[in-house]
């Protein structure tokens, strides 16, 4: 009765500590939202996300829907199709261009001009204002175009989508790295963490394999698919293959286990393992590691930009979460979820880390905003992306070819400094919603 009476106890506890998390973050909204700069913000960066989502058919030389020879077709959604291998094109629409198809009716987008459509009549940097070659100002170019004929506006939007990619998707490797290093770290400490020695040995053993066979052995397939456009798929296997032979590895070992010798227990410090780690990679120069990555590739993608920007904004994260659950750990709830015999990792993902993601959500947003810059950067100077790929960074770099094409420089320049400014001032907004000082 008095354990079933202790649960029960611990059950109240934890349902109490649920409904004033609820609390908290409704707190923290209104906060926010009381921000008028952080809030407007975010509002503006919905509006540049949902650009970014549907920059294909906001600005493409292809129709959105057109009718030729009595048949209907749908060119953008067929795009996609055919980049997935689920469909092919017509012969006709690979040998003509859309340009000079006989329509029935056809549907165009706001801009019909792609990032890669060459206008040859308004070629050598034209103007916004000035004298267009244009049928009607359907076609004119609102922003002007570049030194082969190629639409600023529709670059513009293309490289939205490119912006919000790797910013984005990048801080969310980081931020998955940062969060497993920092939990561990955190939570574990130098003396909570034991294991056995045979699972020691064999995961050190599984990582080494792992990383020979998923990498090293296919590293001719990875560099040939860096020249047809799989290499994003390629990488995924290589990961698919490292994890599973740690898994192997793991499965083997717990088998191990049954031996009394093997299974006796190893305490790893994994707080001074993890710090140590951080302040190795944090010692080394973020510009130059990343420069010599993307330049040992031989054709970088924005999926080789993402992966190599994640691999090296984890620090940050790892170190607030650390901080963080060091603090959570000792609490009360973390007490009473132990108590009711749940597993260090159930306690880790459903109550300390969603109790210490607060300070690191200021990180990410100023995380994104780095992000961003670096990958113009590497733009600006020619090594960042595909050749084909339109980001601003590249736009920005086509000002030098010409000093008087200021449209080169004001756009671009502009549409970095306001993405960068939003995520700052969401970043802003949320140090002022999540100060337990204000509460």
């Amino acid at each position: 009765m008095i354990f079933g009476k202790k649960k029960i106890d611990n059950l109240v506890k934890t349902q109490q500590l649920r409904e004033l998390d609820q609390d908290y973050w409704a707190i923290v909204k209104r906060r926010f939202q009381k921000n008028k700069l952080a809030k407007w913000s975010l509002r503006v960066l919905i509006v540049i996300i949902f650009i970014a989502l549907f920059s294909d058919f906001i600005a493409n030389e292809k129709p959105l829907y057109c009718k030729i020879e009595g048949k209907t077709y749908f060119p953008i959604l067929k795009e996609y199709a055919v980049d997935l291998g689920l469909s092919k094109w017509e012969p006709k629409f690979i040998r003509i261009p859309w340009q000079e198809h006989d329509y029935e009716y056809r549907i165009m987008p706001p801009i019909p001009y792609s990032h890669f459509t060459f206008d040859k009549k308004n070629i050598h940097f034209v103007s916004p204002f000035g004298k267009q070659d244009v049928s009607s100002n359907r076609y004119w170019h609102w922003m002007g175009t570049d030194y082969l004929g190629r639409d600023i506006l529709a670059g513009m939007i293309r490289g939205t989508r490119v912006a919000m990619l790797i910013g984005i998707l990048s801080m969310a490797i980081a931020t998955l790295i940062g969060l497993f290093f920092g939990a561990l770290a955190g939570f574990f400490g130098d003396t909570r963490f034991q294991v056995s020695r045979v699972r020691f040995w064999f995961n050190l053993l599984g990582v080494i394999l792992g990383y020979f066979y998923a990498f090293q052995a296919r590293s001719y397939l990875l560099s040939v698919a860096q020249e047809n456009e799989k290499f994003g798929m390629e990488v995924l296997k290589s990961v698919f293959i490292f994890f599973v032979i740690v898994l192997l590895f793991n499965l083997l070992s717990k088998a191990f286990e049954r031996i009394s010798f093997f299974a006796k227990k190893i305490t790893l410090p994994l707080d001074l393992i993890i710090m140590r780690l951080i302040e190795i990679v944090n010692a080394i120069p973020a510009l130059f590691l990343l420069l010599a990555a993307v330049t040992i590739l031989e054709k970088p993608s924005i999926i080789s930009v993402m992966v190599i920007i994640g691999l090296l904004r984890w620090t940050g994260i790892a170190r607030f979460i650390r901080a963080e659950l060091l603090r959570v750990r000792s609490l009360e709830f973390i007490e009473a979820a132990e108590a009711m015999g749940f597993s260090d990792w159930r306690i880790i993902i459903r109550h300390a880390i969603p109790n210490a993601i607060a300070p690191v959500l200021i990180t990410i947003a100023f995380g994104v905003a780095s992000a961003i810059l670096i990958e113009a950067f590497l733009s600006f100077l020619g090594i960042g992306l595909e050749n084909d790929e339109i980001t601003w960074g590249l736009l920005l770099s086509f000002a030098r070819e010409s000093t008087m094409s200021w449209w080169l420089a004001i756009f671009p320049g502009l549409a970095i400094f306001v993405t960068v400014t939003l995520f700052n001032l969401i970043g802003d907004g949320l140090t002022e919603a999540l100060d337990s000082k204000l509460q």
